[in-house]
């Protein structure tokens, strides 16, 4: 996807604020050092500071621009000098703690799958009202209303942990973006996420927590607060396509005993985990590989997976934001002499396994599956990426290779078995039709709605129905690519 960086009314990319952090900020005989502000608390301070105002107004303290001080809210006498750098950006700081914490709670780092679609956007959903098939990327006129939740639950979360100025410039930039439509929303949200705040540390930190039954409270007390800033960017409209057979890294320190977790599924091989959180990854692995003990070597089979760095503040982060759900096992681990890190493989992927119905009680006491939006009756179960990529679709769901794939891919009976054979009805289908040219996209497979019949609107409804797509055969129906919708789905008809 092409397009430029946001701008705000102060760009971030040649001027920062610091201020002095020594124990002792007025001793001479140390040599100073300089803390950085957060991102946001940098917009506040240079757009005071463009304003010609006598102060910025932060989070416990306040800048005074006439000396040059950052000044205590609770204790005047507190002071430390400040200072104002212009620089490019290529040579601030890296930001250790975005790509190098786990990105899984430390002591469950092997949560369950839930399907297609983390069970956190799942509950946001439905502490929204809002059904299958109503999501702001196909419903424009749910985008301000979205994006107004969101920001007053920014602005929630930041009075909750002290950080109200910080939360309210988050909110502000968000709804400078409130009636340009979801792609300009969710640029801005992708650019917020990038920023150096609080949002995104406390967002991923909830979701981590989804699994572990003793914080499930917890992470459902964020929903009305994270979730519709979640949600927005979840659902991102540039992204229909999975990213496929890509390599990413991720540093990380780990103990003794995570590191054996790490070793016994390497020997178990085939066990899967689940990545619940947004996951930031590099591109560059240099960079990653400069924290902490562990390397993550990310092999990306097929994955929803978004590049930030056209957006970020940080573009030489080379930043590739992993959608949470998405499932991943180590391939191998192994101890690198050169440069004294666990180099960890993993294989990552969009999955769904049958024995995997994890049930989560909703507000309303309704029992739900979490795979793909509570579905209970076959559907499609489909790795997407691999019918277009890795093989026919003989071989596929024939040849059984795939083991996510060929175990779980249910024909609707009202079009197949009322025609023919399962088994006979792909046998007939040649090479010439159907190769190369069925993309799954995560829209259409992420979820299912038991008690709905949502056929694919924007293809097969408009266009032609599904018997007629699967059984007439010829090169002008096959030929097409039959892409998925995110709000349909195959259901079992009365």
């Amino acid at each position: 996807m092409a397009f430029a960086v946001p701008t705000t009314s102060n760009s971030l990319k040649a001027v920062e604020w610091m201020w002095q952090s020594n124990p002792n900020p007025w001793s001479k005989s140390e040599l100073a050092t300089w803390g950085h502000y957060s991102d946001v608390e940098n917009l506040i301070i240079e757009e005071a500071f463009f304003k010609k105002q006598q102060r910025a107004i932060l989070d416990g303290y306040y800048i005074n621009f006439n000396n040059n001080i950052q000044v205590s809210d609770s204790d005047s006498y507190k002071q430390r000098p400040v200072k104002r750098v212009v620089r490019n950006r290529e040579d601030k700081h890296l930001r250790e703690a975005r790509f190098m914490n786990l990105p899984v709670a430390s002591d469950r780092s092997f949560g369950g799958q839930y399907g297609w679609v983390s069970p956190f956007v799942i509950e946001v959903r439905i502490d929204l009202g809002l059904q299958p098939d109503e999501l702001p990327s196909k419903r424009p006129d749910l985008i301000s209303m979205l994006v107004e939740k969101a920001a007053q639950g920014i602005i929630q979360e930041g009075k909750h942990i002290g950080k109200q100025q910080e939360a309210e410039k988050l909110a502000d930039l968000l709804r400078e973006k409130q009636n340009k439509g979801m792609e300009e929303v969710w640029k801005r949200c992708a650019y917020l996420y990038s920023m150096e705040s609080f949002l995104y540390k406390r967002l991923n930190a909830t979701m981590r927590l989804v699994g572990s039954k003793e914080d499930e409270q917890i992470w459902r007390s964020k929903v009305r607060t994270l979730g519709p800033f979640c949600l927005l960017l979840w659902d991102d409209p540039f992204n229909e396509r999975v990213k496929m057979d890509i390599e990413l890294y991720r540093g990380a320190n780990l103990t003794p005993e995570q590191i054996a977790k790490y070793e016994e599924m390497d020997r178990k091989h085939i066990e899967y985990g689940s990545l619940q959180a947004f996951t930031s990854c590099s591109r560059n692995r240099q960079k990653a590989e400069k924290f902490g003990n562990a390397l993550f070597i990310m092999q990306v089979k097929f994955a929803f997976i978004a590049d930030l760095s056209k957006l970020s503040e940080y573009p030489g982060e080379e930043e590739e934001l992993i959608m949470p759900g998405v499932s991943f096992r180590v391939l191998c681990i192994r101890f690198d002499d050169t440069t004294k890190k666990h180099l960890i493989y993993l294989d990552i992927k969009q999955r769904w396994e049958s024995k995997d119905k994890h049930v989560i009680q909703t507000d309303s006491n309704r029992t739900l599956l979490t795979d793909a939006f509570y579905a209970d009756k076959p559907r499609v179960r489909t790795d997407r990426a691999s019918a277009d990529h890795r093989k026919r679709l003989n071989d596929l769901f024939l040849g059984n290779t795939e083991d996510d794939l060929a175990r779980h891919y249910f024909i609707d009976r009202d079009y197949a078995d009322r025609r023919e054979h399962f088994n006979s009805l792909f046998l007939r289908i040649t090479n010439a039709n159907l190769a190369r040219h069925y993309l799954f996209d995560r829209d259409y497979a992420d979820r299912n709605y038991a008690d709905r019949n949502y056929a694919d609107r924007d293809y097969a409804d408009r266009r032609q129905r599904l018997n007629d797509l699967f059984f007439s055969n010829t090169e002008d129906d096959l030929g097409r690519r039959y892409v998925f919708d995110r709000d349909g789905q195959w259901i079992e008809k009365d």
